[in-house]
């Protein structure tokens, strides 16, 4: 018989920290991705009277133009056959071109004011995936151009002669979300390239605002020539346009569900080439 005691082995003691190479975070860092999204609003909430209300102000003015200086009160026009009045025609117009120009400036000032500032590290060093990175960037932006359109629209509702109650609500909602979507995505693009102020400025005076008021606006474009005509469908922020103003006046330039098959396309081509190009660190790392 052994009488010698019996040795058990001491319990593994568990390392405080993981093996390297071994990820902490095993899903989706919903805390991260939430932290950063909080961070981008309140950017630009701190500067609301610049970031909201000023590019509201800015975009109702067109609305006193051509509604008091030209005497659009008494027009109508004609959308696929159905005479709708000019104020109500041009007010969700205006509203979702308030949006765009909100969110492409919000997009395209995250990763590039970095890269100026040198604090781009910011967006690189936390412990977030690509993709938490480019949901939280598009979502801000989306926020920012959501504020801008209530306001837009509030102060539309107020103003007399124009209505802008929703004959369809999930047409302004599902437009608004497509259309602002793919401005971020374009405006994250934008902020991956530029490398100074006056790339961000190039586009937005040369790309977007030509789009933006050339995209059935102030127009319906079934006065236009042919190929005039087919140059509008080649732009995409006309099916933003035209979708959206479908959901408050039920008429719409287009067909919205052809619309909503392009931009829903253009989301998913912007989302997976900013992704990629995030993935590499193109411009953004060394």
């Amino acid at each position: 018989m052994n009488d010698q005691p019996k040795i058990h082995a001491a319990p593994a003691v568990r390392p405080p920290f993981p093996e390297p190479g071994v990820p902490q975070i095993r899903n989706i860092n919903w805390a991260g991705t939430w932290a950063l999204y909080a961070k981008e609003v309140r950017r630009f909430l701190k500067v609301q009277l610049q970031t909201v209300w000023a590019p509201a102000i800015t975009t109702l003015m067109f609305l006193v133009i051509f509604i008091v200086a030209l005497g659009g009160s008494g027009r109508t026009v004609l959308l696929r056959g159905e005479a709708v009045a000019f104020a109500d025609f041009i007010a969700p117009g205006l509203i979702i071109m308030g949006m765009i120009n909100a969110c492409f400036a919000n997009a395209s000032f995250a990763l590039m004011v970095g890269k100026v500032q040198g604090t781009l590290v910011d967006y690189l060093m936390p412990p977030i995936a690509v993709g938490e990175l480019l949901f939280a960037l598009v979502a801000s932006s989306v926020t920012r151009a959501m504020f801008v359109g209530f306001a837009l629209w509030l102060a539309m509702a107020l103003w007399p002669g124009v209505h802008v109650t929703p004959a369809h609500l999930w047409a302004v909602a599902w437009f608004g979300l497509l259309g602002t979507s793919f401005i971020a995505f374009l405006g994250v693009l934008t902020s991956i390239w530029a490398d100074k102020f006056d790339h961000g400025a190039a586009i937005t005076n040369f790309v977007i605002g030509p789009l933006a008021l050339l995209s059935g606006t102030f127009y319906s474009i079934d006065r236009l020539p042919p190929i005039f005509q087919a140059i509008s469908h080649a732009n995409p922020f006309f099916y933003i346009i035209s979708g959206f103003r479908y959901g408050f006046v039920a008429a719409a330039d287009t067909n919205v569900v052809v619309g909503s098959s392009v931009l829903l396309g253009l989301n998913l081509i912007l989302g997976g080439l900013c992704y990629t190009l995030l993935k590499r660190g193109w411009k953004i790392k060394a």
